[in-house]
C-alpha cells in the first residue's frame, strides 16, 4: 500500500498525517476478506423481500434519498433472503450463502452473560459515524462541517429505526484518538496521539445528540498497554467506550513493519488485557458495562480468537471491518465474523469506497438478515 502525506495545522504544531489504506481513508482503503461510509449514493431499488411488511413513505437516509419505511420484520429465519433490485447475481449468491451459514452457525454461538443494568446490548444497536476532524478523508466525522454530519448522522438513526423498531438505534461517534502513521515521530512508535482539547470538542458534538463516544486506537508500534492508561479517564465516563484496530497493531509478525505496509494483528491476550482493564474501571467506579470494539478484516489480523474472555462488564464487538463490492463484504462477514463467533457483532459501511464501482450502499433492510444481526454499524 502507499502513503500520501499531509499537513493539518494545530496551531503552531505542523502534524503530517498519513492517508492510509482501509480504516481511516475514504481515498485509499482496505478491501474486505481480503473484503471500506454510507455516502452520496443510496439504494434506489424497491424490495421485493417478503420478510420484510413495509409502505413506502418518504423517509430520510444516509443518502438524501427516500426508501420503504418498514412496519415491521414478519417473516421468519426461514424466509429467502432477497437484496434490493439492483444488486449482481454474484451478490445474491454470496448473500444468500452468508444468511444460511448464519443460521446454522447460530446453534453454535455463544450465548453472552446476562446483561447487567446500564447495557446497551442487546436492547439497542449502536450506529456510528467514524473519523477524525483533522482529516476529511479518514470519515464522515471529519469530511463535513459538523451540523451536516450530525445531520447525517440523525438521518442514520432514522433508516436504522425504520428498519428494526424493536432495536432502537443509539447514535455515536468514532474519534480516532491514536492515528497510526507513515514516519516514525520522535518516540519513533509511528503513532499520533489526539490532545485533550480535540477529544473533548468530539465529546461536545456526541452530547449534542445524546450519543456515545468511541475512542479508536491505532496503536503502529506502540502497544494498547502504552496507549490505553492516558484515555482511562474519558473511559471512566458512562457515555465513552473503547475501539482497538488490528490492522495498525504492527506486531507479532509484523514487528517493525511501517503502518499500512501490512495489515497487522492483536491476538487474544492483547483483547483479554484491555477488556480486564475496562472491567476493573467498571467495577471501582460503578459505572454501566462498557463496549470494546474490535475492528476485524482478515482471518489472520486477530489471532487465538477462541480464546477472547467474555464478562458482562464488558460487551465485545468483533465487527466486520473492510470495503468493497457487497458480495465481498458478505464473504467476510461469513468467513471472519460469523465462523469466529466471540459475542457481539458489527458491520462496516463506507459511503464513498463501497460504492466506488457502482454499487448501492447496502440498506439496513439487507443487513438485517445477516444472523446474527448486527448490533454496531460503524460508517465512515
Amino acid at each position: 500500500m502507499t502513503f500520501q502525506s499531509r499537513s493539518i495545522s494545530r496551531g503552531v504544531v505542523a502534524v503530517v498525517y498519513c492517508v492510509f489504506m482501509a480504516s481511516c481513508t475514504a481515498g485509499d482503503a482496505k478491501a474486505p476478506g481480503n473484503a471500506a461510509v454510507p455516502g452520496p449514493s443510496g439504494a434506489k431499488g424497491k424490495r421485493t423481500d417478503s420478510a420484510a411488511a413495509a409502505t413506502r413513505v418518504n423517509t430520510a437516509t444516509t443518502s438524501g434519498q427516500s426508501v420503504r419505511k418498514a412496519a415491521m420484520i414478519s417473516a421468519g429465519d426461514t424466509a429467502r433472503p432477497l437484496l434490493d433490485k439492483g444488486r449482481t447475481r454474484h451478490d445474491s449468491i454470496a448473500y444468500a450463502s452468508t444468511v444460511a451459514f448464519g443460521r446454522r452457525q447460530l446453534a453454535k454461538w455463544p450465548t453472552p452473560p446476562d446483561a447487567l443494568p446500564g447495557s446497551i446490548f442487546p436492547a439497542k444497536r449502536i450506529v456510528a459515524f467514524y473519523g477524525n476532524p483533522l482529516s476529511k478523508r479518514m470519515g464522515v466525522l471529519g469530511e463535513y462541517p459538523v451540523d451536516t454530519m450530525l445531520a447525517k448522522l440523525d438521518a442514520a438513526v432514522r433508516e436504522w429505526n425504520a428498519a428494526d423498531p424493536s432495536t432502537p438505534a443509539q447514535p455515536a461517534l468514532q474519534l480516532i484518538a491514536v492515528v497510526a502513521q507513515g514516519a516514525p515521530g520522535r518516540d519513533r512508535m509511528y503513532r499520533l496521539r489526539m490532545d485533550t482539547a480535540l477529544i473533548e470538542k468530539v465529546y461536545g458534538w456526541a452530547q449534542q445528540r445524546h450519543a456515545l463516544l468511541f475512542l479508536d486506537i491505532q496503536v503502529g508500534h506502540s502497544t494498547m498497554q502504552q496507549e490505553l492508561p492516558r484515555l482511562m479517564r474519558f473511559l471512566e465516563r458512562p457515555d465513552v467506550h473503547l475501539a482497538m484496530d488490528a490492522e495498525f497493531a504492527m506486531h507479532y509478525s509484523k514487528e517493525g513493519v511501517v503502518p499500512g505496509k501490512r495489515i497487522g494483528q492483536f491476538d487474544a491476550k492483547d483483547i483479554n488485557w484491555v477488556s480486564n482493564q475496562l472491567q476493573q474501571l467498571v467495577s471501582e467506579k460503578k459505572i454501566p458495562p462498557k463496549v470494546l470494539i474490535v475492528h476485524r478484516w482478515t482471518k489472520e489480523m486477530i489471532s487465538n480468537s477462541d480464546k477472547i474472555d467474555v464478562d458482562p462488564r464488558v460487551q465485545i464487538v468483533m465487527d466486520m471491518d473492510g470495503w468493497g463490492p457487497p458480495w465481498m463484504k458478505f464473504e467476510s462477514y461469513r468467513d471472519y465474523i460469523d465462523l469466529f463467533p466471540v459475542e457481539y457483532t458489527g458491520f462496516k459501511l463506507f459511503f464513498h469506497n463501497d460504492v466506488k464501482r457502482g454499487d448501492p450502499l447496502l440498506t439496513p433492510l439487507e443487513l438485517l438478515r445477516l444472523r446474527p444481526k448486527p448490533l454496531y454499524i460503524q460508517y465512515q
